[in-house]
């Protein structure tokens, strides 16, 4: 089984803690992370996200997690991630969904 079907679950996705390697991107707004993201969670706004996601990953084989507020905005950046070539990308869904999942605090700047 790969990280990916781990992650996925039989219905929820990220029902899995994911591998230390594995990079957690919140895609929304500067402003919108800065009122909470995940620990360790990298801005990277979707309206960003083609053409700086090489700079922040530039391996398309590490594991990746995206969110957002609701899981819509983290849903259109999973596909796109995976047109660009990206192996291992899994929606997460919310900030505090992400933060349960993996068990991290939600940090404030």
């Amino acid at each position: 089984m790969n990280w990916f079907s781990r992650m996925r679950g039989a219905t929820e996705p990220a029902a899995a803690p994911l591998a230390g390697n594995a990079l957690v991107i919140d895609v929304r707004s500067p402003g919108e992370y800065a009122s909470g993201h995940v620990q360790g969670a990298i801005n990277l706004p979707l309206n960003r996200l083609e053409q700086e996601i090489r700079h922040v990953a530039p391996d398309k084989s590490v594991p990746v997690m995206m969110y957002c507020l609701s899981g819509s905005r983290s849903g259109g950046a999973c596909q796109l991630m995976q047109q660009l070539g990206y192996q291992q990308v899994v929606n997460g869904g919310s900030v505090g969904a992400v933060a349960l999942k993996l068990n991290r605090p939600i940090e404030r700047a």
